[in-house]
């Protein structure tokens, strides 16, 4: 297997430098950092909830919100005791070498031990990485909610959440960024901010979710639109803004690597959008704001895992790609099997993920346009494509243990009058509405 060398900025990221050396806290790259961090909690709250609140029925648009608010909340602490540790803790790590801390972290940063004033990761506060990576683990499980929106119990959304976030995310955010000695790290997998981590692992979640949980009552023969796009486009442009935070701060850094894939994130995005539009124009002979703005967000998707390494030609290529793809595979796919995936987390996350994923490796290549020191594209295809099978495997598995475990024990599905009524009332005793 031939060897990939990764640029300096993206070892940087992908191994954690806490050792004190030669190296300083910077006051560029902190402020940067600290900018990048509310950007990506910007993204869940309010972002994500707006932008799936308006998709849903008028009845469920708080308990999506609530959902999301309450991931927010809960993964927050679950950090504080053993995420950090477990997603980031080194102990036991050696390159080359495949033993348990392969694949996960130890606990010797539970309750965050050894976090000071004066801990640093790379040339900002250890703490401001701490909290950098909270925001993607808040916002993975959140993603997923879009999968069995307006079904599941708001008990079992917390325990599915509380137990997927502990077996399934922090075991792959070690595997693919904590350093030498970690499983997809070692293999050469590029992710430079979450295609794999974030993206595929919650968009196939969102696919084994939906299917356990089934349709929802009346799907697909009544219809059920969204009752406010105006939230849908105001959520999509806070994730917009926050994908920024999200591409740029993995930089972890104020630097040339940082203002590249603010740019790429950008460029992708733009063509995404416009692909899926001219998609469905030409399908359905009309573009419409749900569609645009569900491109753009494929297009964010589909860059996050190369916004590192694409240039800006190739952040063109992924988006128009990405746009037009995950248009067909949330429509005509989805109809075609027949899965309610409710707010499409499947179609749009994971298959752009998937296609971001792979296409990590050929744009990554200097020959292409790209920025990596890949030593073949296409033998970095072949790593990259390894690495999105592995976490399509390890995403199927355990979420489906997961929910199978939450249905047995307290079951996953509100009943049928409480789906009629509306989670709102029936779960949360309100509405989002009150008309006189």
């Amino acid at each position: 297997m031939k060897r990939i060398a990764l640029s300096s900025t993206l070892l940087a990221f992908a191994a954690p430098a806490f050792a004190q050396g030669a190296l300083h806290v910077d006051s560029g790259d902190t402020a940067w950092m600290l900018t990048a961090t509310m950007l990506v909690l910007l993204m869940t709250i309010p972002g994500l909830a707006l932008f799936y609140g308006g998709m849903v029925r008028a009845k469920n648009l708080l308990s999506v919100l609530m959902q999301c608010f309450a991931i927010a909340a809960l993964v927050t602490v679950l950090w504080l005791f053993y995420g950090y540790s477990l997603a980031f803790s080194s102990a036991g790590m050696q390159a080359g070498v495949l033993n348990l801390h392969s694949i996960v972290g130890g606990l010797d940063r539970a309750l965050l031990a050894g976090l000071t004033p004066d801990a640093r990761y790379n040339t900002v506060p250890e703490s401001v990485f701490v909290m950098f990576q909270l925001t993607f683990a808040i916002i993975t499980p959140a993603l997923i909610v879009g999968a069995f929106a307006e079904r599941m119990k708001f008990s079992a959304l917390l325990w599915f959440s509380g137990l997927w976030l502990t077996v399934v995310y922090l075991p792959m955010a070690h595997m693919v960024w904590s350093g030498p000695g970690s499983l997809l790290g070692d293999l050469g997998v590029l992710d430079f901010a979450g295609g794999t981590v974030v993206h595929i692992n919650a968009g196939i979640a969102g696919l084994v979710a939906c299917l356990v949980i089934g349709r929802r009552r009346g799907y697909p023969a009544t219809p059920m639109p969204p009752h406010n796009l105006g939230y849908t486009v105001i959520g999509a442009s806070l994730l917009w803004l926050g994908w920024f935070g999200f591409n740029a701060g993995s930089a972890v850094a104020a630097n040339g690597s940082a203002g590249m894939a603010m740019l790429v994130t950008q460029i992708a995005t733009a063509a995404a959008a416009l692909g899926w539009m001219a998609a469905e124009w030409i399908s359905h002979r009309r573009p419409s704001v749900l569609g645009i703005a569900s491109g753009a967000v494929a297009g964010l998707v589909a860059i996050t895992p190369a916004a590192g390494t694409a240039g800006p030609g190739g952040a063109l290529t992924l988006g128009l790609a990405a746009g037009v793809i995950c248009f067909f595979s949330a429509t005509r796919l989805k109809r075609r099997l027949g899965y309610d995936d409710t707010l499409d987390v499947f179609g749009v996350h994971a298959v752009a993920g998937i296609v971001g994923g792979l296409l990590t490796g050929p744009l990554a290549s200097a020959r292409l346009g790209g920025f990596g020191t890949v030593a073949s594209p296409w033998g970095q295809l072949w790593i990259q494509a390894k690495g999105v099978g592995f976490t399509i495997a390890w995403s199927v598995l355990l979420s489906l243990l997961i929910l199978k475990l939450v249905d047995w024990t307290i079951g996953l599905r509100v009943d049928e009058e409480q789906e009629q009524i509306g989670l709102d009332l029936a779960l949360h005793e309100e509405k989002a509405y009150n008309l006189s």
